[in-house]
C-alpha cells in the first residue's frame, strides 16, 4: 500500500496534520474551513463562509491530483442547523446531480466564529490498475 500526504503545516506550533492523505486511490481530505490564504477565518453569512470552505476543499482535492468529480462522500458540519437551506444553495453549485456525493451533515460547536466545516472522501482508479 503506498500512502502519500499532502498539504502538512510547516508553521511552528501547527499541529501535525496533512489536509489530504492518499491510499490506493483513496484520499481522504481533512475538514476544511472558511480559513483565508493568510490563515485567517473569513466572518459572513453561511454562504459566505460555505463558498471559502468549499474552496478550501476544492484546493486540496487538487492539491493531491483529484477533482470534485472524483469525491464519493462528503461530511459537513454546521454550527447551526439552520443554515442547512443557506450551505446546501452554495454546495448545489459544486457538486452537480450528475456528479452526486453520499453527504452526511450534523450539528457541532464550532470554535471561534466557524459556521460550517466540510471534509470528504474521494476516489481515483490507482495509475496501472
Amino acid at each position: 500500500m503506498s500512502i502519500q500526504r499532502f498539504g502538512i503545516p510547516t508553521a511552528p506550533g501547527a499541529l501535525p496534520f496533512a489536509k489530504a492523505v492518499a491510499a490506493d486511490g483513496w484520499l481522504f481530505v481533512s475538514g476544511q474551513v472558511p480559513r483565508d490564504a493568510s490563515g485567517e477565518i473569513v466572518s459572513g453569512s453561511i454562504s459566505v463562509q460555505a463558498r471559502v470552505a468549499l474552496d478550501n476543499l476544492k484546493a486540496a482535492l487538487e492539491l493531491a491530483g483529484y477533482g470534485l468529480e472524483d469525491v464519493v462522500r462528503v461530511t459537513v458540519f454546521l454550527d447551526d442547523p439552520r443554515d442547512f437551506a443557506g450551505f446546501n444553495k452554495v454546495y448545489a453549485q459544486y457538486f452537480t446531480a450528475e456528479h452526486a456525493p453520499a453527504r452526511v451533515c450534523v450539528q457541532a460547536a464550532m470554535m471561534s466564529d466557524l459556521r460550517v466545516e466540510v471534509d470528504c472522501i474521494a476516489y481515483k482508479q490507482p495509475q496501472g490498475n
